[in-house]
């Protein structure tokens, strides 16, 4: 996998994939675009989102709807790293029972998402869940 990223003006940055996506970053607080901080919650948000899917999906329950709620702690003074991060998964599907998704999200953070197996090397990773009422 290979990534470049370059410099557009003031802290705006275009960030290109090696499959050829491309994704703006500002490096200002987010004023123009997400910062790579928020870049890097999201990340963790949607490589964990598509294991509890996939879990899911393999164990034969339609998914109707999946979203994650990432909150986050950062140390006060530089670098402000994330100390924190709780991935709250909201999910409802057809004939999901709560064990399921439970066991969907345990394995998808803690063994099958590696942003947040990398994550979890240096941060407090915990995760919650809920069943949407659809």
């Amino acid at each position: 996998m290979q990534a470049s990223v370059k410099w557009v003006e003031g802290l705006t940055f275009l960030g290109g994939s090696s499959s050829g996506h491309q994704i703006v970053m500002d490096g200002n607080a987010g004023d123009k675009a997400p910062s790579p901080m928020e870049m890097l919650l999201m990340a963790a948000g949607g490589c964990s989102a598509a294991e509890v899917v996939a879990i899911l999906q393999k164990g034969r329950f339609t998914v109707e709807n999946c979203e994650v709620k990432l909150t986050s702690t950062r140390r006060e003074k530089p670098p402000r790293l994330f100390t924190r991060i709780n991935l709250h998964f909201i999910v409802s599907g057809s004939g999901l029972t709560n064990k399921a998704l439970a066991r969907a999200v345990s394995l998808a953070v803690g063994k099958y998402c590696p942003v947040a197996l990398m994550l979890g090397k240096g941060v407090t990773l915990t995760h919650s869940h809920e069943m949407a009422v659809t």
